[in-house]
């Protein structure tokens, strides 16, 4: 595959505004160039503690890195059409509540991902929506019962550019520090590749056409 220097679009202005993330092409060129750099050292691997004590604040305006696991942590998202399933299954609400999704990785065992806050509910709205849609198409599919899911889920509030960076970076390796595969470009089931290569995957990344129509309604 040819490599290609495109990144997803942000229009300007609106989302300095709105959510405070990176507003010039210049500015993206440099996130980039971060997150296609090798680590200085070993990349972080997932851990299975989740300091659930953590508050959660929403209407900020601000992102979520948010986390959820399979029940008891088992393996439950090894097999491709699986992680594919729980894909649409994002991007269908990811339309329906109307929230941008900056970054998002999906593991054998559990799933990240970057959001920002929905115009439809709030974060933890979107991911039962996420975990209820998903266990009902798989069990349709596959005919079985029984849960899919621990019930709880963590919730990381991001403020910074820095926060963002660091969080896209750690999604993105992870599933090299797992050693599932050599390159974050061998792991289909993750954003790296809309920012490296500039390619649509199952979820859309960076799409903000409801904060525009916000602005616009607001402006007149």
């Amino acid at each position: 595959m040819t490599h290609s220097s495109r990144v997803p679009h942000f229009s300007r202005g609106f989302f300095a505004r709105e959510v405070g993330l990176l507003t010039s092409h210049y500015e993206l060129e440099k996130w980039l160039h971060v997150l296609r750099s090798p680590p200085g050292g070993s990349p972080p691997v997932y851990s299975g503690f989740m300091p659930w004590g953590l508050k959660r604040y929403y209407g900020t305006g601000g992102l979520h890195f948010i986390t959820w696991s399979c029940y008891r942590r088992r393996p439950l998202l090894d097999t491709e059409p699986t992680r594919d399933l729980l894909l649409n299954v994002l991007e269908v609400m990811r339309e329906r509540y109307r929230f941008g999704v900056v970054g998002y990785v999906v593991m054998p065992e559990h799933v990240h991902m970057l959001i920002s806050e929905p115009q439809i509910g709030d974060p933890s709205t979107v991911v039962q929506a996420v975990k209820l849609g998903f266990t009902r198409r798989w069990r349709a599919t596959v005919g079985v019962s029984g849960q899919f899911w621990q019930r709880r889920f963590y919730d990381f509030n991001v403020w910074s550019q820095r926060k963002e960076v660091e969080k896209l970076k750690y999604m993105h390796r992870n599933p090299v520090a797992r050693g599932l595969v050599e390159k974050p470009d061998d792991w289909k089931w993750s954003s790296y590749r809309s920012y490296a290569y500039g390619e649509d995957g199952l979820v859309r990344i960076n799409d903000w056409k409801w904060w525009e129509e916000r602005i616009r309604d607001k402006t007149g």
